[in-house]
């Protein structure tokens, strides 16, 4: 339990962008309803660069979690390969 709880912490920021994404998608709805198609060409670039954006900063959260692993990890393991 207090793991999902961790994993729903961490993701709380993308719950920040749900009322941006749910505004934009009605805007898209209204464009393609009224048939403008470059009002949804925009709409579909704008959702893509904020896709891209949350890729980007889960993409960046793993390489900081990786490095701070990588930094706890004993470099003084004993040849052959067995742990004390």
């Amino acid at each position: 339990m207090a793991r999902i709880r961790t994993v729903a912490a961490a993701l709380l920021p993308l719950d920040l962008f749900k009322p941006l994404i749910e505004y934009r998608l009605a805007k898209l709805r209204i464009a393609r309803g009224s048939g403008d198609r470059g009002a949804i060409s925009i709409e579909l670039a704008l959702a893509v660069i904020l896709l891209v954006g949350i890729a980007g900063a889960v993409v960046y959260a793993i390489t900081q979690l990786g490095n701070t692993v990588k930094a706890k990890i004993p470099k003084d393991s004993p040849v052959g390969g067995t742990a004390p």
